[in-house]
């Protein structure tokens, strides 16, 4: 049998990938390019968690597939620099913002909305006032808002185009290990033994992919940073209590250092009118949200989360991270809903509680509980006094009947050491994206893809 051989192969077909493979696509100098990924397609990605709860699926629809986490979230895109990840470590600020618009662009020619929410001058120099004043950092941004039912349709678009142009689209097919040998790569193994050759990797597995990419480089010699791991809960109020913030900016974003501690504590993806819903990692299942185009349900809510960072001889922020999730599956099964009145007064909620309360659950399948069982008291603190704190911004959301899931944990843990283009000391082996430590969304993702596809061309493929 002739071995296979490509010019590239890009592991993980999120927007990383895509925009990856599409970079080299339109230079018209690459013509053999493979995309591997473990998941479905997306018409065949469903999710037994959206009906009545999570069964754990071997590979979970939500986390992996064409498309990646992005396909089924609310599809905001950040048109900030200041926002998204840690792409501004590796590249200037000017080439942020050309990277940002480049890869704004291409989502725009595939079908994203035209339409961008972004705050006049004077609203949002009277927010930052607010802030200012609530000891907050308010971070304006720019949102480009595709929604949860249109996310598809684009990035489908995006597999057609590739597919049209020659790219080898392999789906349902995870790549077991990275192939390297002298300091340069060679290729990849997939899981059923069998393996490709190609001068050039590029790893762009997603957040659900990181324990995987993190092995691959103890493997291969890479060495890895730890970046901090977002713990925290998602809040749910009605939506008018956040319109003193979403009706000019549509997400907030917003950091607080807590006095207790002097943590990060921030918002992360604020979805007006949206709803609560999961993601799932193997064996432990974690609370998102999301938010539609065209659709409307009567609450908003949105991610606190608290940035840790760990020192020696701790090295396992991923594990750690899986442990609180995992402690929270355990005594709900599944995800935990409680009262803010109920954890402040040191009880749990019941159904009965949530019943009675203003705020009428997106989650209902979600398990009536008591969060201070499973978050850490610094967590924990840090968490209320944010609360208290944006509640001078946006009154009431500091109210009895507001809504806690749990736990939120993002694992952008294990940074593989990158030069400024994304190459690491594999030669050959670029890690891009969420998966990589690099990135946290869509938008910094898809610029990532950029980067690693013109240094390949820069450099020549061999």
């Amino acid at each position: 049998m002739t071995e296979q051989r490509y010019d590239v192969v890009i592991v993980g077909a999120g927007p990383a990938g895509i925009f990856a493979a599409v970079e080299l696509v339109r230079s018209g100098r690459v013509q053999r390019i493979l995309i591997a990924e473990r998941g479905k397609p997306i018409a065949k990605r469903t999710c037994p968690a959206r009906q009545t709860h999570c069964i754990g699926c071997e590979t979970c629809s939500i986390m992996t597939g064409w498309g990646g986490a992005g396909a089924f979230s609310d599809g905001k895109l950040t048109l900030s620099t200041q926002v998204g990840g840690r792409l501004g470590d590796y590249v200037s600020a000017h080439s942020m913002e050309r990277l940002i618009e480049d890869a704004d662009r291409v989502w725009l020619e595939f079908g994203a909305t035209t339409e961008v929410h972004s705050p006049d001058a004077d609203a949002a120099a009277r927010l930052m006032r607010k802030a200012t004043l609530a000891d907050m950092r308010l971070i304006p941004m720019r949102i480009r808002h595709i929604g949860t039912e249109r996310s598809p349709a684009v990035l489908q678009a995006m597999h057609d185009y590739l597919a049209g142009h020659g790219v080898e689209i392999r789906l349902s097919s995870g790549v077991s290990r990275i192939v390297a040998d002298s300091g340069h790569v060679e290729g990849v193994e997939f899981a059923d033994g069998t393996s490709v050759k190609a001068p050039v990797v590029i790893a762009a597995p997603g957040r659900d992919g990181a324990d995987w990419l993190a092995e691959q480089a103890h493997a291969l010699g890479i060495g890895l940073v730890n970046n901090a791991v977002d713990i925290g809960v998602r809040v749910e109020v009605p939506a008018p209590v956040m319109e003193p913030l979403t009706k000019d900016l549509y997400e907030a974003k917003l950091i607080y250092y807590s006095k207790q501690f002097g943590d990060q504590v921030r918002t992360f993806c604020m979805n007006p009118y949206g709803e609560v819903t999961t993601e799932s990692y193997g064996d432990i299942l974690t609370v998102n949200g999301h938010s539609f185009a065209d659709e409307r349900t009567a609450n908003t809510n949105f991610a606190i989360l608290v940035s840790q960072s760990f020192t020696q001889p701790f090295h396992e922020p991923i594990t750690y991270g899986r442990s609180i999730a995992g402690l929270a599956n355990l005594l709900g099964e599944g995800i935990i809903v409680q009262r803010l009145g109920d954890l402040r007064a040191g009880r749990r909620s019941t159904e009965k509680r949530i019943a009675e309360s203003v705020v009428v659950p997106t989650m209902p399948q979600a398990t009536p509980g008591d969060l201070s069982f499973v978050l850490p008291y610094r967590h924990l603190v840090d968490i209320l006094e944010f609360i208290e704190a944006l509640d001078d911004l946006a009154p009431g959301v500091a109210g009895d009947s507001t809504l806690l899931y749990g736990v939120e944990v993002k694992f952008y843990s294990s940074r593989l050491e990158l030069d400024h283009n994304l190459q690491s000391q594999v030669a050959g082996l670029y890690a891009i994206g969420d998966g990589a430590g690099v990135t946290r969304g869509l938008i910094q993702a898809s610029a990532s893809g950029l980067v690693a596809a013109r240094a390949v061309l820069a450099g020549g493929v061999t």
